[in-house]
């Protein structure tokens, strides 16, 4: 018996009026058994909600104010897997990302050889992309693959896909942006993720919505990356940070060991003394907080998986109904 796959695309959006409706119309239709268009329209003051309409979209959604590109695109997982999802692409309304590139997203989860596919800007071209952009999505991607292990070269796109199994997997708990949370949640959650090369344009209306200050974002998606590699690895985290002012403290001290050995006083470096002591201290405790943050980090393991099982009888009973 052959199984009819269905593709869901989702669109985040937030006054995108003049791109969306010819991102919706070039669409394929014919990548999967089944393909709906859904878009999350983020608060948008314009007229994005009735162009997406005017275009064909299957389902839309609107929030009352601007969420953020985390929030529309958690819900637009949810309700993706609510319309009965096997595979999951999400592409930016922006019209930067080539729709008709979809099937090449879509093509190594159907064969069963990733769980999630992302569309690389740097292993494809690049038409166009402000160089404090360009350094900005190098670095962050370093960073990212630092600290997931996987060899990736784009962790900022836009443009990825997610099998049904990932995307029940996944949780984002950012309020900002997901591109670099999902990778390293993927990661340390056993997801298979792979990389296809995508064609990237200039951007032909309007600015960036999600990146409206280069420094802005780098600070609240530095936070982001921090966040959720600790979640994951709190015991390697706060070891590295308690070992190192431990270190600190120790070479401080060894000055004051050596002089109070020789001369049996402390007094000329009571200062180093009393510094060494704080180091120590603050390290150990560190120490102690990385574990009982391991600790803890067993429990959220225990809590994903309940999650997890409780979104699959979730969508059965949705079928039932």
């Amino acid at each position: 018996m052959v199984w009819a796959l269905k593709l869901v695309v989702m669109i985040p959006a937030f006054n995108e009026e003049s791109t969306i409706g010819n991102l919706i119309r070039s669409i394929p239709r014919d990548v999967l058994d089944e393909v709906k268009i859904l878009v999350i329209n983020d608060g948008s003051t314009d007229n994005t909600i009735i162009e997406a309409e005017k275009a064909g979209a299957d389902k839309l959604i609107s929030f009352k104010e601007n969420m953020g590109l985390a929030i529309a695109f958690e819900k637009g997982l949810d309700t993706a897997l609510q319309m009965g999802a096997d595979i999951i692409v999400n592409i930016d309304a922006d019209g930067q990302y080539d729709p008709k590139e979809i099937p090449k997203l879509v093509k190594p989860i159907e064969d069963g050889q990733a769980d999630i596919v992302l569309g690389s800007r740097f292993k494809g071209s690049i038409e166009y992309m402000p160089k404090s952009k360009k350094i900005g999505n190098i670095l962050a991607t370093k960073v990212t693959r630092y600290l997931s292990g996987i060899p990736i070269s784009d962790a900022q796109t836009g443009f990825r896909a997610f099998s049904k199994y990932a995307a029940l997997r996944l949780n984002v708990l950012s309020g900002y942006t997901y591109v670099q949370e999902t990778i390293i949640q993927a990661a340390h959650k056993g997801l298979t993720i792979v990389e296809v090369p995508c064609t990237f344009s200039r951007r032909t209306e309007g600015k960036s919505r999600l990146i409206t200050n280069i420094f802005g974002y780098a600070r609240k998606s530095g936070i982001t990356i921090l966040r959720t590699y600790t979640n994951y690895k709190p015991l390697k985290t706060f070891f590295a940070i308690g070992g190192i002012l431990s270190i600190i403290g120790i070479v401080i001290g060894l000055r004051v060991l050596i002089h109070f050995l020789m001369t049996g006083r402390v007094t000329p470096y009571l200062p180093s003394a009393i510094l060494t002591a704080i180091l120590l201290i603050v390290g150990f405790q560190i120490i102690i907080l990385g574990l009982l943050a391991d600790m803890i980090g067993v429990e959220r393991k225990f809590m994903e998986k309940i999650l997890y099982y409780m979104k699959k009888a979730e969508l059965k009973s949705e079928k039932i109904d």
